[in-house]
């Protein structure tokens, strides 16, 4: 019965009767992994937690229960005790790879202030070379407990530190590739391949995980509908499973499409039948198995793209393919791969339909006379550092309203920002949870201000706001990942927003908020220069340019 319930997604009916099945006898470790889905899809986290603990204390060696306390340790904040149940994990379970990974390389999701990221960044830092040396794969089990392991976890969060990640990525990428080689000897190899003829089409395949409306891999679908097909034939390998519209376009655009959810081989055996000229990863870093097989050499070049804009650090990755508009001069010292500066922001990102406004700030408990400041990017994207900034704009915009649509994690560090300054944080910082899309596009077209984050900068939900209208605070970054709004907003031709340093991003704040006129005056200009931004195929030329010239050189006749 207990089960029945679980299957049918009726949790809580489902928690009463495990309960009462834990109270006849202590059952298995299924048991207590239902009854933690159960609490977790209620949003109970407490009950949660306890119920995994119950359950590693009766069954210390089932993986799966450690697994999910030690992330869901770390995606509530309770770094400590993620890092504590991953050293007993790694006790519990000494040739279960995956618990090396997370005793050496586990990271926060946020940080409490700038002290704690430098002691996470050493961590990392010595983590990694213990791994490293720790890391045995003479024997099958070796071997194959290494490869579920990097099949289970990336580092997708050491980025977000705000550092250069290029030793750190290539120590890892690295290790990758050792694993994969020993797992996979056949698809290391390098591929030679014929001859292209002058009447020969380019073969070119794109693979990832995200072939469905994705943050990491929108952009992508305007590569594909502006390609020439004259001149390429376009593969694309879907290895997630969530297939929607987004994922119908894909198909729609693409020569061959293949649909190959959660099956390493399967998907590498394609790729490799399929011959390829060159193979394309819109992102690496974010999806486990795609991290897998760009360790692997499945087509004679190999680039990725900036779905997740840090380099990979992988010998197999050959080209970056990035945006002139985003790069610094010294860009090149940021990646392993050799960068490619495509044409303006580097992607056609097709225009977003913006429904007209149905809703009111009153359907969202939003006061009618507050200035709207919408702070959208998810909590990992705010350093503490910056936590300031939000306390001197309220302390200049009395009005001031900073709505946060991801962001409770962040509220004991943004309370302690607005108290240095004698402020309550309450009375300025929304929370809300919107789950919907047009709720989402509502709340952009019912704000009155979009405040980017720094260091590592808005990409979809900058260019959403900018079809919305939204006036865009930005201050560019060090890297890449911090220089998409910028870029965004110079091919817009709309540049007043964009700031140099902390102070002036404060200043445009305050000045924006405290006058609606200069804001409608931003916001048509945004309305007028749409063009220049969306459905760009300059980028798209150039893209294809690159692999003409990269074809030539590899696989001329």
């Amino acid at each position: 019965m207990s089960n029945k319930l679980f299957r049918e997604g009726r949790w809580q009916e489902a928690i009463a009767q495990y309960q009462k099945l834990l109270e006849i006898h202590s059952g298995d470790a299924d048991i207590y992994w239902n009854l933690s889905h159960c609490y977790r899809q209620l949003n109970l986290l407490n009950e949660y937690f306890n119920v995994l603990q119950q359950g590693i204390k009766l069954y210390p060696t089932q993986g799966k229960l450690h697994f999910s306390l030690i992330i869901e340790l770390q995606l509530n904040g309770r770094i400590q005790e993620a890092i504590s149940i991953a050293e007993n994990a790694a006790k519990c379970l000494p040739d279960d790879y995956t618990f090396q990974i997370l005793k050496y390389l586990i990271v926060p999701l946020i940080y409490e202030n700038q002290e704690e990221i430098k002691f996470h960044r050493q961590r990392y830092t010595q983590g990694l070379r213990d791994l490293i040396e720790q890391t045995s794969i003479k024997t099958t089990e070796e071997q194959h407990s290494a490869l579920a392991g990097i099949g289970r976890l990336t580092n997708f969060y050491l980025s977000y530190q705000a550092q250069n990640d290029i030793d750190l990525q290539c120590q890892y990428g690295k290790l990758v590739h050792k694993i994969m080689t020993v797992n996979y000897p056949q698809w290391v190899v390098t591929l030679s391949m014929p001859k292209l003829q002058p009447n020969n089409k380019i073969r070119i395949g794109y693979v990832s995980h995200y072939l469905h409306s994705y943050s990491g891999t929108l952009w992508l679908t305007g590569w594909l509908r502006h390609s020439n097909h004259e001149s390429f034939e376009i593969y694309c390998y879907y290895t997630g499973n969530e297939p929607d519209p987004i994922t119908q376009q894909f198909q729609e655009y693409s020569d061959v499409f293949h649909y190959i959810p959660h099956n390493l081989s399967a998907a590498c055996e394609q790729i490799i039948a399929d011959k390829l000229h060159i193979l394309v990863f819109p992102e690496i870093g974010m999806n486990p198995q795609t991290m897998q097989m760009a360790g692997l050499r499945l087509a004679p070049v190999q680039c990725t793209a900036w779905g997740h804009p840090v380099t990979t650090g992988l010998p197999t990755i050959d080209y970056f393919l990035s945006s002139e508009l985003m790069e610094p001069e010294n860009a090149q010292e940021h990646y392993s791969e050799k960068l490619i500066r495509l044409p303006n922001i580097g992607i056609s990102y097709p225009k977003p339909y913006i429904p007209p406004v149905i809703k009111t700030r009153s359907d969202f408990e939003l006061l009618d006379d507050a200035v709207i400041y919408l702070c959208c990017q998810a909590p990992f994207k705010y350093l503490p550092q910056y936590d300031f900034i939000f306390a001197e704009i309220a302390h200049r915009v009395p009005q001031a309203k900073f709505v946060f649509l991801r962001g409770t994690l962040l509220q004991p560090r943004l309370k302690r920002a607005f108290a240095a300054i004698g402020l309550n944080s309450e009375d300025y910082c929304l929370f809300l949870s919107i789950p919907e899309r047009l709720d989402y596009l509502m709340i952009n077209l019912l704000s009155d201000v979009y405040l980017d984050t720094f260091t590592w900068s808005g990409g979809n939900t900058t260019l959403e706001a900018i079809a919305c209208n939204l006036p865009i605070v930005t201050c560019p970054g060090e890297f890449m990942r911090g220089r998409h709004s910028d870029s965004f907003l110079k091919m817009l031709g709309v540049t007043d927003t964009i700031a140099e340093n902390e102070a002036e991003y404060i200043e445009i704040a305050v000045k924006l908020g405290l006058d609606q006129a200069l804001r409608s005056t931003i916001a048509e200009r945004m309305s007028q220069n749409h063009d220049r931004l969306f459905d760009d195929k300059a980028c798209v030329a150039g893209l294809e340019a690159f692999y003409k010239e990269v074809c030539n050189k590899h696989f001329s006749a």
